[in-house]
């Protein structure tokens, strides 16, 4: 089984690739398989949530690159940012993991949020779609500095394992 211990340096260049569901990304201990099928066991600090585009350093030197698997999703979307803001509070006043995009908020696939959420006035569909939900304001991905961009829908998301291996909290 391949050993997943730490993280590879941003330009590192991935020889293989790891696809997880948002769930399986927020585990640091977890035995898995690579996309080409191969076993791998992830022992990574704990606290870390891997975001997709994070690569991670194997114990044999080969570098991993992690990608967010596609999730049932819920998605609820409106070009009225006033309602937007107040679907995002009532889905996070149920401590509901949300994805915040333009024009769009995504949460995990939920009959009930949805039916609340259309009550509001929004559009709410059901799909497949990979899953970076916000960390909250606690979560620490702001205030770094490294050689990689974000995307507009990547903010926020921390906290990435690479912030806190910055950070010194190895």
């Amino acid at each position: 089984m391949l050993l997943i211990e730490s993280l590879a340096p941003f330009d590192a260049t991935a020889t293989e690739r790891l696809t997880l569901t948002f769930e399986l990304r927020c585990k640091t201990r977890l035995r898995t398989q690579l996309d080409s099928g191969e076993e791998a066991g992830l022992f990574l600090e704990r606290g870390a949530i891997l975001r997709a585009g994070d690569k991670l350093q194997c114990k044999d030197g080969r570098v991993v690159e992690v990608f967010a698997a596609p999730e049932k999703v819920s998605e609820a979307r409106s070009d009225d940012p006033l309602l937007l803001a107040r679907a995002a509070y009532h889905l996070g006043n149920r401590h509901v993991p949300v994805q915040v995009a333009a024009s769009l908020l995504r949460f995990g696939q939920d009959h009930v949020l949805g039916d609340m959420l259309r009550g509001l006035g929004l559009a709410v569909s059901e799909t497949e779609a990979p899953f970076e939900p916000e960390s909250g304001a606690y979560g620490g991905h702001g205030g770094h500095a490294h050689p990689h961009g974000h995307s507009a829908e990547g903010e926020g998301r921390g906290p990435r394992i690479h912030d806190m291996l910055l950070k010194g909290k190895r």
